[in-house]
């Protein structure tokens, strides 16, 4: 009887000793938790979990516009990569919340960003990392409003949706959902359901850095940007006719051009082979910090599923080609980044 109440007090005690070090590792914010940003002994990152919200995106981005010209202007990715410092990469309920009280202490002239971050030891990770997934989307640029020609000098959202305006269709965040053909696998990437021959758009600017098929994403076209970070996957192309007519590897496409046609080819060894049930596009986001990265075990690959949503915002007008197969986009856009790219390759 004695032994056995030892027992149980050692047991009790024991139990008590545990709940009393999880308390003190959870108020020390010492939880093991999952980086969302990792770097390698090269410093270059090696992983990153996109968990940016809809709502952050959209908020940050309206703080950038607005003060855009102002003496304080706030950098929408300087904003984001500040919350995700702050939050460890969590954009909750409160991470809006975070930003408005910063913005505030910024814009009254309070604070600094780079004060308010000093002491932050993983802000210039966030910034690198947010930076590579949203770099190039927002600037200024000059794009036609009529048809006339006549172009209008712009500030803001310069990437648009992958699927152009007046095509429907249906998605959710499928992100690290299992796949089966071929091997056991996640799927890396975002499907966006729609009908066949609908416009596939240029979400950045950049060039074809492939093109052609591969037998997991069928007729697939890739686009690098042009500061190299930002791999563009639009798989499962249209059977026959994937591709905007004559677009070759090398080309240079403009933000908002039509690239290609929604489909369902695919998962065959053999070319131009429907054999996906769903007609969609698979739209991928690659990050690349280093070339090593491009191909194999270390790809980083992005939950796409908000910043889809975000991009709905500009989706690019487009109008059928006569009586061709063809669609191309109504207003045409000048990017900087097509200019200053495709004068430094005169230059070599």
């Amino acid at each position: 009887m004695e032994r056995s109440r030892r027992i149980r007090s050692a047991v009790i005690l024991e139990a008590a000793l545990l709940f009393l070090m999880g308390v003190i590792l959870w108020e020390n914010g010492k939880l093991p938790q999952k980086s969302a940003v990792e770097t390698t002994a090269d410093g270059y990152i090696k992983w990153v979990d996109f968990n940016v919200s809809y709502e952050a995106l959209s908020r940050a981005y309206e703080y950038d516009i607005s003060s855009y010209g102002e003496k304080q202007h706030l950098d929408w990715i300087d904003l984001l990569a500040y919350v995700g410092a702050k939050n460890g990469g969590d954009f909750g309920a409160g991470a809006t919340e975070d930003m408005r009280t910063a913005a505030e202490k910024i814009l009254c002239g309070e604070d600094t960003m780079e004060h308010m971050t000093a002491d932050m030891k993983m802000f210039s990770y966030y910034r690198e990392a947010y930076g590579a997934v949203l770099g190039g989307m927002v600037g200024e640029y000059e794009i036609q409003e009529k048809e006339d020609g006549s172009y209008v000098k712009k500030y803001g959202l310069k990437a648009f949706s992958p699927i152009a305006k007046g095509f429907e269709y249906s998605d959710y965040d499928d992100f690290g959902v299992s796949r089966s053909y071929g091997y056991q696998r996640q799927h890396l990437g975002h499907d966006m359901m729609g009908q066949v021959g609908t416009p596939i758009i240029a979400v950045e600017s950049g060039y074809v850095e492939a093109i052609g098929w591969n037998q997991y994403g069928g007729w697939r076209i890739g686009i690098r940007s042009f500061d190299g970070k930002r791999y563009y996957y639009y798989a499962h192309l249209r059977q026959n006719y994937p591709y905007r007519e004559q677009l070759k590897e090398g080309d240079v496409v403009t933000a908002g051009d039509v690239i290609g046609y929604m489909g369902h080819t695919g998962y065959s060894t053999k070319e131009n082979v429907n054999n996906i049930d769903t007609v969609h596009l698979h739209f991928g986001l690659q990050l690349i910090f280093d070339e090593a990265q491009k191909e194999g075990n270390n790809e980083i690959w992005v939950d796409c599923y908000n910043l889809t949503r975000f991009l709905y915002k500009n989706r690019s007008a487009v109008q059928k080609v006569g009586e061709s197969r063809e669609w191309k986009r109504t207003l045409q856009m000048t990017d900087p980044a097509v200019v200053k790219y495709q004068k430094t390759v005169k230059k070599q």
